[in-house]
């Protein structure tokens, strides 16, 4: 199995949380390559696989700058995606209540919209919590891998 880590990140936090999972899931039966949004557009979405979206959020709910392009492509282009599994690992900060992990939220809706399907639920780590957001990554990763697992046995 193959997954791919699209990563979106102002301080590096959500890289390290990506390279953490890519570390503790990949083995022999999974190949993972992290990759930074910065330069990605649509186009990524033809590499075999499945994707994982580990993304901050920054300044009023946005995407991170590196992310941004990416985003506006993926709404301007706007790519049947409907052959596209992924999930979403979207860290923020509860004390920013009004756009609290808005990064993820955005990324998971405009894939939904554009026919990916979601495995799993999208992880919303607060910051404000006092939990290491690369501990949570490693114990939702392999949660979330159990599940890419089970859909991607399922016919599709």
């Amino acid at each position: 199995m193959k997954i791919n880590i699209l990563v979106g990140t102002m301080t590096g936090t959500a890289q390290l949380c990506a390279q953490e999972m890519e570390l503790a899931l990949g083995d022999d039966d999974v190949q993972i390559e992290t990759i930074l949004m910065d330069n990605l557009d649509s186009s990524v979405f033809e590499r075999e696989g499945v994707f994982l979206v580990c993304t901050s959020t920054y300044g009023q709910g946005d995407v991170p700058d590196n992310a941004k392009a990416f985003y506006e492509d993926l709404k301007g282009k706007r790519p049947d995606l409907s052959r596209v599994r992924y999930g979403v690992f979207g860290l923020g900060d509860r004390t920013y209540a009004e756009t609290f992990n808005f990064g993820g939220k955005r990324f998971d809706d405009i894939l939904g919209e554009l026919g990916a399907e979601r495995i799993g639920e999208r992880h919303t780590h607060d910051a404000s919590s006092g939990i290491l957001p690369e501990e949570t990554a490693l114990e939702w990763g392999q949660d979330w891998l159990r599940r890419v697992r089970e859909r991607l046995a399922q016919p599709a």
